[in-house]
């Protein structure tokens, strides 16, 4: 019993549509289009969000002429 034929897919999807309807499964369609286009505008918010910024309070200041006279550049060594 190997795999089905394009035929055991065609009565499948016929016994699916009569079930169902054209209509039902049409919405059925776009709503799970929705969701995954959704689901992917999500990602990509949350992966700009996750994103590190240069105003958080650990932005490295690095030759910057714009920067506050007050900041001093300081690196941190571990004791030996």
């Amino acid at each position: 019993m190997g795999s089905l034929s394009i035929w055991h897919w065609l009565i499948v999807l016929l016994v699916v549509v009569m079930i169902f309807g054209t209509k039902k499964l049409r919405n059925m369609g776009s709503d799970l289009g929705g969701a995954v286009k959704g689901f992917k505008d999500g990602m990509k918010d949350g992966a700009s969000a996750d994103a590190p910024t240069a105003t958080g309070p650990n932005a490295q200041v690095t030759g910057n002429a714009t920067a506050d006279k007050s900041t001093i550049d300081v690196e941190a060594r571990q004791k030996s």
